[in-house]
Parts: structure tokens; sequence; C-alpha cells
């Protein structure tokens, strides 16, 4: 196994030994054939110079082949290392010193290439992490600013009645009193739960869950229980709906609470005695929805801004939360159907669309 070893040629050094030796002796042996050939002397020389010139040349092909060309492409597979540029591997498949370090510069390569991707991915986690936790402060700020603002109002009126019911002596104005302070404390309640719920829809926390159902029947529930079975209704409601079943593939909680919204916003602000046209209609694979109130136009530059937090309409009787229409807004965006307000002869139409399904 020793001599077996000795002999090997695996290695660049006895490459190199090896090749000298044989030149060496092919040398000599070359120059003491052409000294002894029954030619003249000069050109014998000149003849020996030639083989000199292509054993030399053959030696520096095997010089290249096994030291330089090896070397230069570990140069050049290095130097695209050093610049993070791992798409190009080393080629060399010899059994060498120069096809171990090939096998050593892909291996670090690719362990660098893994590190580095995982650093990357560690990165952008981080800076979504970063983004996420800027935008949740941002919402935070936003929220609490918001129910400040909104809140000055209803607890500077439970204060000033709360101070009045403890000088009071008049049952009747003390009653009247702890009424209106229930109704103040019942309005915040709402208003923060509606703030609270369109703060988790815009910040992800909510997710919706689409299911198919017929939406026919579904407008005839809620329509019924907001518009018709009611003890008193000072308004002529008229509608047109499709006779047979249509389906839809949506979130049915929150689009009852869109209807909710818009049916109560519509009811709210129609003249008395007026009219109220509910309709839903097939178009195009889309089933249109629109509710129509007889009732104040909405300014025209102020139609983008009703959808936005805490718009209330200066000409409306209604002083709601004004959050209605933004959750509206939030919910419909988030399920990516088209909606929109306009104003008609003689008041205005609310309507969005939701694809149907089979």
């Amino acid at each position: 196994m020793k001599i077996k070893d000795s002999l090997s040629l695996r290695t660049v050094r006895k490459r190199i030994i090896m090749i000298s030796k044989i030149a060496g002796i092919i040398l000599i042996i070359s120059y003491v054939i052409s000294t002894r050939l029954p030619i003249e002397q000069d050109f014998s020389l000149l003849l020996w110079l030639c083989f000199v010139t292509l054993l030399v040349m053959a030696v520096d092909y095997l010089m290249g082949r096994f030291i330089s060309k090896p070397i230069d492409k570990i140069s050049q597979a290095a130097r695209k290392m050093a610049q993070l540029d791992f798409s190009s591997p080393c080629e060399i498949h010899t059994n060498d010193e120069f096809g171990q370090l090939s096998q050593s510069l892909n291996k670090m390569a690719q362990n660098l290439q893994q590190a580095l991707s995982q650093l990357q991915a560690a990165n952008f986690q981080l800076e979504k992490d970063m983004k996420q936790e800027k935008r949740l402060l941002e919402e935070r700020k936003e929220l609490v600013d918001d129910l400040s603002h909104e809140m000055k109002t209803p607890l500077g009126i439970i204060r000033a009645y709360a101070e009045g019911l403890q000088d009071e002596l008049d049952e009747k104005k003390r009653q009247k009193y702890s009424d209106i302070i229930i109704a103040e404390v019942e309005q915040m309640s709402c208003l923060i739960t509606a703030l609270l719920d369109l703060s988790a829809l815009e910040n992800g926390a909510t997710q919706l869950h689409a299911e198919r159902f017929d939406f026919v029947e579904f407008l005839e529930t809620v329509a019924g229980r907001l518009l018709i079975d009611m003890p008193y209704t000072d308004y002529e409601l008229q509608y047109k709906l499709p006779k047979q079943p249509v389906y839809v593939d949506i979130d049915k909680g929150r689009m009852e609470q869109v209807l909710n919204n818009l049916l109560v916003n519509a009811k709210q602000n129609i003249h008395p005695g007026g009219i109220l046209n509910l309709s839903l209609k097939e178009n195009n694979g889309m089933l249109d929805f629109s509710i129509f109130n007889q009732g104040p136009p909405i300014p025209q530059e102020n139609l983008p801004k009703i959808w936005t937090k805490f718009y209330r309409d200066k000409n409306s009787k209604y002083n709601g939360s004004g959050l209605g229409l933004a959750i509206v807004a939030q919910i419909l965006s988030m399920q990516n159907l088209p909606y929109g307000a306009a104003n008609r002869p003689g008041g205005v139409v609310f309507y969005f669309s939701v694809p149907i399904v089979k």
C-alpha cells in the first residue's frame, strides 16, 4: 500500500516532480541521441533545439493544466464569493489539493449563502415586526385621541347633570337628570364598542369568514326587522327584490352589520312621509344592492368624507356616533366589494355590489 501511495500522482507536488524528472530524462536522452545521429553537428544541434522547444511547450501545457487553470478557477470563484455572488460554484473535479480546495470553497459558499438567506429573512421579519409595532402604536394613539375627543361632550354632560342631581330636590327633575345620564352612558358605550370594532377591522385583528348563503332571504330578514316590524313608521317603503334565491359567498355576520348601518342611516335621514326605496337586482354576474331615501342631499364636496370616522352631516337630524358608515366602508373594502353614495333627485342613494355564486 505504501509503495502504491508513493507512486500515486494524486497530489500536485508529485505531479510536478514527476513531470520535471521525465522532462529531464527526455532532455538528456534526446541530447545523447542527437549527438550520435549520422548528420552534421550544426544540424543535429538545431534539431535538438527544436525538440527542446517542443518539450518546453509540452511541460508548459501540463503545468498550466495541473496548476495555472485550477488556480484561475479558484481565484474567479473566490472573487465572486467575496462579492456575495454564489451562483457559480468552483468547477474542479480532481482528487488533488485543488479538488479538495474547490470542495471546501463550495461548501463554504453554500454555508455562507444559507447564513445570508437566514440573515435576510431575519432582517425582513424584524423590519416587518418594527413596521407592525409602529403601526400599532400609531393606531393605539389614534384610538386614544379619538376616544378623548369624542368623550369630552358626553362626559361633560354627565358631570353637569350629576352635579345637578346632587343639589336638586324636585323628584321629577331628578328622574329627568338620571334619564339623561343613563342615555349619555349608553351612547358612550355604543361609541366605544363601535370604535373598538372599527379599530380591530382596520389593524387586522378581526378576520372575515366567507360563507355561501341566499342574499335575497337574508336581506328580507334584516329589512323586515328594521323597516317593517316597527310599531310606528312615518315613511313609505318601496322595494323590489328577485323572486328566486341568489347566492353569494361573503361574511354573513359582517354583511348584516353593513345592512343594519345602511338601513338605519336611511331611515333616520328620511323626510316625514317620504319614500324609502330598497332595491336588489342581478347585473352581469353581480348582485346590486341600493337603498334610496327622500331626504336632505349631502353636499357634493362632502360625499367622499361620509365614509371617514366621526363624520357627521350638519344638515342631518340624526345624531349618530359617526362610525357606522366608516365600518360599512371597512367591511366592504376588506371583501373587495364596490360601494358608494350619490345624490339623486329628492334624496340620497347608498349602494354596493356582491359577486353571485352558483
